[in-house]
This record gives structure tokens, sequence and C-alpha cells, in this order.
């Protein structure tokens, strides 16, 4: 019975969708692979993901791009991000296909030309409204 209890009370790693308003709009996801995190800034205003490996850094590409499979697959890519050792960046003014992708369906797989990560997509549609709406009722600021 004690080492049950103890048990209970070792650490764990959360696997869940998180969305917390401050101090900007941020979505933001651990798997044992990477942690994938969306942001919405008002004062630029400009949503950027970050997709951050755990065991390498990402490889130099030309190409990015996400595939999302279940009830709305689609698959996004752009020439438009940077990487920075283990985490590689994308950010623009619309997220609208990302966002989607990531309530609508059950996998994504972040990809380059040489690598990719699948990251599950249970329990991400309630945060990705929480997300939606935080983004709409903050102002730009100019």
């Amino acid at each position: 019975m004690r080492l049950f209890l103890a048990l209970l009370l070792l650490p764990t790693q959360t696997l869940a969708w998180e969305f917390t308003p401050r101090p900007i709009c941020t979505l933001s996801h651990d798997s044992e692979a990477a942690r994938m995190t969306v942001v919405f800034d008002p004062a630029v205003p400009v949503y950027r993901l970050d997709v951050t490996l755990k065991s390498a850094p990402w490889a130099a590409s030309p190409t990015f791009g996400m595939a999302f499979e279940g009830g709305r697959a689609i698959t996004i890519g752009t020439d438009r991000h940077s990487v920075e050792g283990q985490t590689l960046s994308v950010s623009d003014r619309g997220f609208g296909n990302v966002l989607d992708g990531l309530e609508f369906n059950t996998r994504a797989t972040a990809f380059t030309g040489s690598q990719g990560v699948a990251v599950s997509l249970d329990g991400a549609a309630a945060p990705v409204r929480a997300f939606r709406a935080c983004a709409r009722q903050l102002p730009a600021l100019s």
C-alpha cells in the first residue's frame, strides 16, 4: 500500500493541451518527442508556432509543413520559417488553417524535408477554442 501511495506522488509529465491567456494568448502541448506552442501577440499582431524537438536539433530545410489527420485532414506548408537549434518557428498574421487543423483533427505531423514529429491532438479542441476567443478579445496595439 505504501508503494502504491508513493507512486501516486511521483511527478508525471503532462501530455494535455493547455491554454493560458496571460501574458499573451498561449496554446501549448508537451509530448514525449516535442513541445508545440502557439502564441498570439496583439502588440505585433502576429501568431507564432514553435515546434521544439526534445532529442535533436532541426536540420536546415528550405520548407516546413504540417499534416493534419482526422476529421478535416489538410497539409499546409511554408518557406517562411526559422530554425534555432531544437526550435522551428513560423509567424504569420493569420493562422486559421493551423488552428482548424489543431481543433478538428486527431493528429498533427510537423515536418521538414528530412525530419518530422507527430503529435496527438486528443483534447486539443477546447483549448484551441479558448485560444481563438482570447485572440479575438485582445485589441491590436499600434
